[in-house]
């Protein structure tokens, strides 16, 4: 089975083996937000990605 290359771009591993996504609804509409709320948005949050996940998209993590 292959690696979904579109899913597999949005993520990334970390030494430990974390699962690291964007977090969601930073696209556009930011100019209304804080300036904290903004920054925030920046960081990269924890994906929790269970086995059927893991086995379906992401072959080599």
């Amino acid at each position: 089975m292959k690696t979904n290359k579109s899913f597999a771009k949005r993520l990334k591993v970390t030494k430990n083996g974390k699962v690291l996504a964007r977090k969601t609804g930073q696209n556009h509409f930011n100019s209304k937000e804080s300036g904290r709320s903004q920054l925030a948005k920046k960081r990269s949050v924890e994906f929790k990605v269970n086995n059927k996940l893991k086995s379906r998209y992401l072959v080599n993590l």
